[in-house]
């Protein structure tokens, strides 16, 4: 059973993580493992993407009531444009990619790879380009670095803000863009986790711990976006690099040596 100070801890986790470039799904993974509950799933993952959902709602509320007023906005070809390949690979590789998940055998190699990607995409000279000058190309390509983040622990704010640093947004609207596209991203997985939800296949979480994980999410969350979008104008991607470098080299040893 799921405790109020697990629930707690791992609503902290993945509103933080979720928006740090650091793999929310990865340390969930390790932190249900250090707690033990490998049962906790469907039910509590959904919960916590609620919790991190909200957070986003309340950073982008302008935004997206403008949205709701001019359904027909270039920002909203931009979202539809990049969330086309999450909605690709989610219908056609969720299956697979799940099953990985459980495992978790490859997380490892995935942190590291994500701290390739950070150290990278922070050498690339800054560029210029704000919201008004992102192109449709730009939002499917940032997109396209959104879906393969299906992996475990492939960071999603990691690749998509690596992906805008790439396509010379400057490094602020890189940050900005990526969690405004992640709503639609978190809405539709949260949507596609009802079915075992509806059917009563997923497992019971009392009341209190679900509610505890979901406030705790969206509040770390929040904290997490404002903090992620002000660190990234001035500060190196490069310190994000060093410490999944470090998580991942520390998973393998285990895995090699069987502790984990």
């Amino acid at each position: 059973m799921l405790s109020e100070f697990q629930a707690f801890i791992l609503g902290l986790i993945q509103g933080l993580t979720e928006f740090l470039p650091i793999s929310s799904t990865g340390h969930l993974y390790l932190g249900r493992h250090l707690f033990q509950l490998d049962e906790a799933g469907i039910f509590l993952d959904t919960m916590l993407h609620i919790g991190t959902l909200l957070a986003l709602v309340v950073v982008y509320k302008e935004e997206l009531f403008g949205l709701v007023k001019n359904p027909f906005s270039k920002t909203m070809l931009l979202l539809i444009c990049g969330t086309i390949p999450a909605v690709i690979f989610g219908v056609l590789l969720s299956d697979f990619f799940d099953e990985i998940s459980k495992t978790g055998i490859t997380i490892g190699w995935e942190f590291l790879v994500t701290g390739v990607m950070l150290w990278f995409a922070d050498s690339v000279k800054s560029g210029s380009k704000s919201m008004q000058d992102i192109s449709v190309t730009d939002a499917f390509i940032i997109g396209t670095f959104q879906a393969a983040a299906i992996m475990p622990a492939l960071s999603r704010s990691g690749l998509t803000i690596a992906a805008g640093l790439f396509c010379r947004l400057d490094r602020a609207t890189a940050a900005y863009f990526s969690f405004l596209l992640s709503i639609p991203a978190i809405a539709g997985g949260i949507v596609f986790q009802m079915k075992p939800l509806l059917n009563g296949s997923a497992e019971y979480i009392s009341f209190s711990s679900m509610l505890v994980a979901t406030l705790s999410a969206a509040i770390f969350g929040y904290f997490a976006v404002v903090w992620m979008i002000s660190f990234l104008q001035k500060k190196s991607l490069k310190i994000f690099s060093v410490y999944v470098w470090f998580l991942g080299t520390l998973i393998l040893v285990l895995q090699s040596a069987g502790i984990f």
